[in-house]
């Protein structure tokens, strides 16, 4: 019987683009409102502040940039994913005020000045899943509404969340099933020289995608860091926002009359707006001006990051083109700053202007080759020539704006190479990896590990297990390729006894093997073996059998306390910055075993430590014996003072685990 009902539980490829757009747009629009209100904020005493009020204001500006600049990092994040799945990043978004059904009915996205409704506003949005935050006053939702839909469809639709972290926890948990069902090399097939990473640019989220961990690792930084971190995370936009009203509540207390900024407008537009209702008419010169030059260079430096993402590295037009848009956002600034000291016009006359930061109508990406370079010459060369025409005033900030922008043009023009072709057409930068006519082996997923087929053996690949150890990688170039499309495991293009001694190196047991030439498989070592990594996870080698059942040969196990995927690491301790020694001091604990083999016993305590059961010699990482054991009871909440072994840390501090 037919069905009229498309259910299928894995996402396509097209519905987490869709909702990877969305996150671009939302994380797009907060930039921006952040750094509109910083822009109104005061700055000197001039503007009417207090030595002490001006001190705190430039810190509240100065802490709120940061916060925008931490998105503009989730920003890079969520491009990278969308480029590792294949789509090209959504750079654009809509022009504020966002209209309603674009983002959830609880999530108002408007451009207004700081002041306490704005702040309070700024602490709802990155309030925790659990907080009973209110949203401030003018920011309710013009209509209650539903987005969702009843059951699946195929058509990409929004989604209804509460908080802007459950909305990366149901991305996460989407982008995880399309790896399953796929495999994470079909999955995560896109060209990973298209991407950002933190040798291009000086952003928290600017790390390469290249495995379904990557991925995961950063759509948590962003929940940690920012939306929907939990109220104890230290250093959170949400902790930082909630400091900065305590302190403001605290100077209001002491001098009622004091304004920490001018009245910008709420949602300025540059023309007559046809729904004029929540909007405010720029009609001051001067402010059409200045707003007019910011909008401009707004918009260039969109077509620009999109740019960056069409052309691979190491394309000399890549590096460029992202050192001028970011270029064009340092011009940006004053001109905004300057925008909301001056007067909105006669129609609002008890309200400043502000950047409007208008959005091109379209911000794909230009080809890539000679006419883009010319185009991006001759804009940025428009934007000098009116910013020097604009800088007849005198205005120190309209200066520093055409200062910047004349230095950015004579960039463009030096390095935009018209007589160079296109990417496409030119030589290789880089020779590949693998021979060039090498057919991909056959390869299939199951329960997550990935299994590619070999003349003489078989390779397994758990992803959920890798450490990024680069055993493989750095030991086998020609059968691991790292950050390419497509198959990345090749086993018949090195000697299957030399593959699995590389396969025996891999300290997490992430890559292992089934011999298909008659020869024996991988059998326990001679001696058991926890190797303490510095800063990072346990190392055990031996017959292991987790919770009582088979658990191979080789893993590395959390210690650090943070792992997604306990009792595995899955490189946690780097996020949260975990400091360990991995050369504890030999203690007493050192006659010889009589038995240095057999079973290990490894059994992780409800909220405690892990057991391990079984004739263990314990060691640092390199290798100096620490201790010899029947029986322990290792740390694996990250604060024991006896590391390696446990000390009931973990009760103090409330450690929670399976």
């Amino acid at each position: 019987m037919a069905s009229h009902n498309p259910v299928d539980v894995v996402p396509s490829r097209e519905q987490l683009l869709h909702a990877l757009y969305e996150a671009a747009e939302l994380e797009h629009c907060l930039m921006c409102t952040y750094l509109y209100a910083a822009f109104s904020l005061k700055s000197s005493l001039d503007e009417g502040l207090t030595a002490e009020q001006l001190n705190a204001v430039t810190r509240w500006r100065r802490m709120i940039v940061e916060i925008a600049t931490e998105e503009m990092g989730h920003l890079a994040s969520v491009w990278n994913i969308t480029a590792a799945l294949g789509g090209a990043p959504r750079v654009g978004r809509s022009n504020f005020p966002l209209d309603p059904g674009y983002l959830p009915a609880g999530v108002v996205v408007k451009l207004a000045p700081f002041n306490r409704a704005t702040l309070q506003h700024f602490i709802y949005l990155e309030r925790p899943a659990d907080s009973t935050e209110m949203d401030g006053e003018g920011f309710a939702p013009e209509r209650a509404f539903v987005r969702g839909v009843d059951g699946p469809r195929l058509t990409p639709m929004g989604m209804d969340y509460d908080t802007v972290g459950a909305f990366y926890e149901k991305l996460g948990e989407n982008l995880r099933k399309l790896a399953d069902a796929q495999g994470e090399a079909n999955a995560l097939c896109g060209d990973p020289a298209l991407q950002l990473s933190d040798a291009d640019v000086s952003l928290p989220g600017a790390k390469r995608v290249i495995c379904l961990k990557t991925a995961l690792i950063a759509f948590n930084a962003i929940v940690t860091q920012g939306e929907g971190a939990q109220q104890n995370a230290e250093g959170s936009h949400y902790q930082k926002f909630a400091a900065i009203r305590e302190e403001y509540q605290t100077l209001l207390e002491a001098d009622p009359s004091f304004v920490p900024a001018f009245p910008a407008a709420t949602n300025p537009v540059l023309r007559r707006p046809p729904r004029p209702e929540g909007r405010v008419w720029i009609e001051d010169a001067r402010a059409i001006a200045t707003v007019d030059l910011a909008n401009s260079a707004y918009g260039l430096m969109q077509r620009l990051l999109a740019y960056t993402y069409a052309v691979p590295a190491p394309d000399p037009d890549k590096m460029l083109a992202l050192d001028l848009s970011i270029g064009l956002m340092h011009a940006l600034v004053p001109l905004a700053e300057r925008a909301a000291r001056l007067p909105a016009g006669p129609s609002n006359p008890t309200c400043h202007a502000g950047v409007t930061f208008i959005t091109l109508r379209d911000t794909a990406a230009l080809p890539p080759g000679p006419s883009a370079r010319r185009f991006f010459r001759e804009r940025i060369q428009q934007l000098a020539d009116a910013a020097v025409r604009m800088n007849e005033g005198g205005d120190a900030r309209t200066a520093a704006a055409a200062s910047i922008l004349s230095r950015l043009a004579q960039n463009a023009v030096q390095n935009f190479d018209l007589a160079r072709p296109a990417p496409s057409a030119a030589a290789p930068a880089v020779a590949p990896t693998a021979p060039p006519a090498q057919p991909a082996p056959p390869t299939s997923v199951q329960d997550g590990i990935e299994q590619v087929e070999g003349e003489k053996l078989t390779l397994l690949f758990e992803a959920k297990r890798c450490i990024h150890a680069r055993f493989c990688v750095t030991g086998a170039p020609t059968v691991f390729l790292a950050n390419v499309q497509g198959p990345w495991i090749h086993p018949d293009t090195m000697d299957a006894e030399r593959l699995a001694d590389i396969a025996h190196a891999c300290p997490s047991g992430a890559i292992r093997y089934k011999r298909r030439d008659g020869r024996p498989d991988e059998t326990a070592p001679p001696v058991n073996l926890a190797a303490t990594r510095e800063a990072g996870p346990y190392a055990f080698r031996g017959d292991l059998r987790l919770n009582g059942v088979p658990a191979g040969f080789r893993a590395t196990l959390c210690r650090c306390g943070a792992s997604k995927n306990k009792p595995f690491c899955d490189g946690s301790h780097h996020d949260i910055g975990f400091s360990a020694t991995g050369e504890p001091p030999t203690g007493t604990a050192t006659d010889a075993l009589a038995v240095r083999d057999g079973p290990l016993h490894i059994e992780p305590q409800h909220n405690g430590p892990l057991k391990v059961r079984g004739n263990l010699e314990i060691t640092s990482g390199t290798g100096r014996m620490v201790a010899r054991v029947a029986s322990a009871f290792l740390c694996r909440c990250g604060g024991s003072q006896n590391k390696p072994f446990c000390d009931g840390t973990h009760a103090k501090i409330g450690f929670v685990a399976d």
